[in-house]
């Protein structure tokens, strides 16, 4: 059913036209003037617009020129007693699907309802490819430089790998926090690959339902459920040759864990309803915050995918472990939001440094490059000062330490201090942790019980909050 709009001063004639097409199964709008019809122009997108010529005040042309600014693929023919020649040329010109003179049989207007709508079909198709040939540029052209900004240890490590590693077409797991820079990194490795001038492209498994996620990564045939209209490429085929992104691989579901083993193992696959085996050359990239071999041991993540995925692991490092990379972090940020923020602040103070250097970021690299971009906003000058940043950095290193208080009756008294409900949380975990661990007496088994997880776990947590140095697990399990 498609939408008609029909403006004629003539009763007879606008309500015959509209008879005509309400037969032919479409819905119809009707106006005395021109005036009126641009007004339900305003209110609603018409497939088709048919307009008298001659009228008082808005004339035929006036409509045609207010549907096409509303909506340039509008298709809008003019109808009139007194045609010439002259007069058709000059609607065509502005832009008319067609021009005929009155009278006219119903046949006629039929015949040219039918014309029309399907010229506005095509222009709809046509719409829709652009839009989608744009969404599909912009994610397959060749990306920015990735800065990975740092010369700690930490950092260094990963660029010797993605070094080491880029080359290849090994399949890579990115992993560590979220903000630390894994998409940063999976953009390196594409530049530094022999598949730098193929696309690039990154999928957020996390963001879609998992049928949602199995079409949009392997595509589907016209008729394979409500709503194919069409053949859909999926993200593997427009990938082919390039690098393919998988972000937050841990949110996947068991059903698609298999097929995705199976294109990473035959790199071969089948769109979905369809029957055709679809060949591809894509390198693939996994991403995730998770700890996958912890949920590997609780049955959520195949372990043979796993260790398909993680054929080249590369852990970011979370921020407070290079602390000494904060000043060339926000150096590098000052440089890249200057456009963006219509600042020219030039750099930070040295008391703007150290409360950066004092705060613990948990949420890494990408809180860092919020906080800048939020103090330059609210800047002046040219430079940025400690006053410039948000409140609970404007406090010092002191004021984290101040987030959570204990009351002596032993409850928790919560300052959140301008921090997010994700910082709060964290304050609050850590806390726990620390008690339940000086409860047991450091015993990590006796820690875990009286948490309530499983041990991997805490020694995760114990890490993540500093209690316990890096790798103490492993290390402990040696000396047993």
């Amino acid at each position: 059913m498609a939408s008609i709009l029909i403006i004629d001063d003539n009763e007879t004639v606008r309500e015959g036209m509209a008879a005509v097409a309400a037969k032919l199964g479409h819905k119809t709008f009707v106006a005395a003037g021109g005036a009126e019809g641009i007004k339900l122009l305003s209110r609603r997108r018409m497939d088709f617009v048919i307009t008298d010529l001659k009228m008082e005040g808005v004339d035929g042309l006036g409509v045609l020129q207010a549907a096409l600014e509303k909506d340039e693929d509008t298709v809008v023919m003019l109808v009139t007693g007194f045609g010439t020649v002259e007069t058709a040329v000059e609607a065509m010109k502005r832009g008319a699907f067609d021009f005929i003179t009155k009278p006219f049989g119903p046949e006629v207007l039929r015949a040219k309802i039918q014309q029309a709508l399907e010229v506005a079909q095509t222009r709809r198709e046509r719409r829709r490819l652009q839009g989608e040939n744009e969404m599909l540029r912009a994610e397959t052209a060749p990306p920015e430089a990735a800065a990975m900004v740092g010369t700690s240890r930490p950092m260094q490590q990963v660029l010797e790998t993605v070094r080491k590693v880029a080359a290849s077409d090994s399949t890579v797991l990115l992993t560590g926090e979220s903000g630390t820079g894994k998409e940063v990194v999976a953009r390196a490795l594409h530049q530094h690959s022999r598949r730098a001038d193929r696309p690039f492209i990154r999928v957020n498994c996390g963001a879609l339902a998992e049928t949602l996620l199995e079409s949009e990564l392997f595509g589907y045939e016209k008729g394979a459920f409500t709503g194919a209209q069409r053949r859909k490429l999926g993200r593997f085929e427009l990938a082919d040759g390039g690098t393919l992104l998988l972000d937050e691989i841990g949110e996947v579901g068991p059903a698609l864990q298999l097929k995705l083993l199976r294109v990473l193992q035959e790199r071969e696959f089948e769109r979905v309803g369809g029957e055709e085996t679809i060949a591809v050359d894509v390198r693939l990239i996994a991403a995730t915050n998770q700890d996958l071999l912890s949920l590997v041991r609780e049955g959520r993540f195949r372990e043979d995918l796993y260790y398909r995925l993680a054929v080249v692991p590369i852990r970011l490092p979370p921020l407070r472990e290079r602390p000494e990379d904060i000043e060339s972090l926000a150096r590098h940020f000052l440089e890249k939001l200057r456009a963006r923020t219509g600042k020219t602040i030039q750099d930070l103070l040295p008391e703007t440094l150290e409360r950066l250097r004092g705060y613990r970021w948990p949420g890494n690299v990408r809180e860092l490059e919020n906080v800048i971009e939020q103090a330059m906003v609210f800047a002046e000058g040219e430079v940025l000062r400690a006053c410039d940043l948000p409140a609970n950095l404007r406090e010092g290193p002191q004021a984290e330490a101040e987030c959570l208080r204990v009351r002596p009756d032993g409850s928790l008294l919560v300052q959140p201090r301008g921090r997010s409900l994700d910082q709060v949380l964290e304050e609050i975990e850590k806390h726990l942790i620390l008690q339940a661990y000086q409860r047991s007496g450091q015993v990590k088994t006796e820690c875990a019980r009286l948490l309530g997880i499983k041990t991997p776990a805490l020694y995760y947590k114990l890490e993540k909050y500093g209690i316990i140095e890096k790798g103490a697990e492993k290390k402990e399990q040696t000396e047993i």
